[in-house]
């Protein structure tokens, strides 16, 4: 299980659990198994994806200190967020989600740009 998907007799506060609730069909158990390990599959591809879009930014972070240029660029910020927002729309993603995930890689990125520069 996942961190968010718990049993239920972990939740402090719950009722315990009858013994119906641990009577679950093979079958539904199966299908369990078989979507945890997808989310499992995409919860790695996206650590993967954000590494590499670090290396690609730690790169941005290099380029920007050698030739003087601030940290944070608001203009393409503001072009990737309401890119982001598109993007989540059409993919029937929540684009506030997607924004405030956006934000916070952004928040990243700048900071490591400052790291670079000063260093």
């Amino acid at each position: 299980m996942t961190h968010r998907e718990t049993d239920p007799a972990d939740r402090p506060g719950q009722p315990a659990p009858t013994s119906r609730t641990h009577e679950v069909d093979d079958a539904v158990r199966a299908e369990l198994v078989r979507l945890r390990e997808s989310i499992d599959n995409i919860d790695a591809a996206v650590v993967h994806m954000l590494a590499e879009r670090f290396k690609c930014t730690q790169q941005v972070g290099h380029l920007k200190a050698a030739h003087k240029l601030p940290p944070a660029d608001p203009a393409r910020e503001a072009r990737q967020i309401t890119r982001l927002r598109e993007l989540a729309e059409n993919a029937k993603l929540d684009p506030a989600f997607a924004e405030k995930l956006l934000n916070f890689i952004i928040a990243e990125v700048i900071r490591h740009h400052e790291t670079i520069a000063r260093s």
